[in-house]
């Protein structure tokens, strides 16, 4: 099996000659084909510059947790994971994580490509927990649609605003130094921070502090999970769900930022914004 190295801080991806990667592995690691382009490519994992997506679905739905479809729905063949069906990456129905009041709940999966000469490369699956009492909150939201929701800023910022957890599971599926993951994501966050203030600058150097000189293999986990709209913890775990907090950033516009990089109006991942619209439509008739 061909091994992919890691990058060159200044690349984000590099590659050259067609092959193909095929990972198998237990738990929620992840399981996934890559298609590598002829020609070298390079690009920003947190860009916000278009790219194909898609749900990698006949239905293109992709239940969460809380629907009674979700078990027939997941190609994984166990209750207890959902199978996000692009990457192939296995996602937990429930997690316990650290520093949370009580298990969360997968909401909605998705992925990061990017593409070059119509070839695709995946970079990232994701998923979506939240504390189910959120779903108290979004009354006003029930019956309608999944392209009504997706498309409703307003929803979203309830979903962050509410003082209960939620928190996103990324599985790197491509090798990747600290440094260049962090300058990826300082790119993404840095511009929707208007006028930041000496605390954000803070929160900012501490988050750039778990990433340096780390290096982030496939299968890495990267959680990000908010605690109220003000506070967020980052845990990192190289092949399973983190069981320890590496920081806790304090910033109202940090954490703020960082969830519109997600769930904004202009998404990184187009595909986990439509499977959590998708998953709300169930939940909320």
């Amino acid at each position: 099996m061909a091994a992919v190295g890691s990058m060159p801080a200044s690349l984000w991806v590099s590659v050259s000659a067609p092959t193909k990667l095929k990972i198998t592995s237990c738990n929620v690691k992840p399981r996934f084909s890559l298609p590598l382009s002829k020609t070298h490519s390079c690009f920003t994992l947190f860009s916000t510059f278009p790219s194909h997506f898609s749900l990698g679905s006949s239905d293109a739905r992709l239940p969460g947790l809380f629907s009674p479809r979700a078990a027939s729905s997941s190609s994984v063949g166990n209750a207890e994971y959902v199978e996000e069906p692009t990457t192939n990456v296995k996602f937990q129905r429930s997690l316990s994580l650290p520093g949370c009041s009580t298990s969360l709940s997968l909401l909605g999966t998705g992925y990061r490509e990017k593409v070059f000469a119509i070839i695709g490369v995946k970079v990232y699956a994701a998923g979506l927990y939240v504390n189910e009492s959120i779903l108290n909150k979004l009354d006003a939201w029930r019956g309608r649609s999944a392209a009504e929701l997706q498309n409703d800023s307003s929803l979203f910022e309830t979903i962050f605003k509410a003082p209960l957890e939620k928190s996103l599971s990324i599985v790197l599926v491509r090798d990747v130094d600290g440094k260049t993951f962090w300058d990826a994501l300082d790119e993404a966050i840095s511009p929707r921070i208007k006028s930041p203030s000496a605390d954000d600058g803070t929160a900012l150097s501490t988050f750039r502090s778990i990433f340096q000189g780390r290096p982030l293999k496939k299968g890495t986990f990267i959680v990000l999970t908010w605690i109220d709209p003000t506070k967020m913890l980052v845990c990192v775990s190289s092949d399973a769900t983190p069981s320890s907090i590496d920081a806790k950033i304090e910033s109202a516009n940090v954490t703020s930022a960082l969830f519109d990089v997600f769930l904004g109006g202009n998404p990184v991942s187009p595909s986990l914004k439509a499977s959590v619209a998708n998953g709300l439509e169930v939940v909320l008739k």
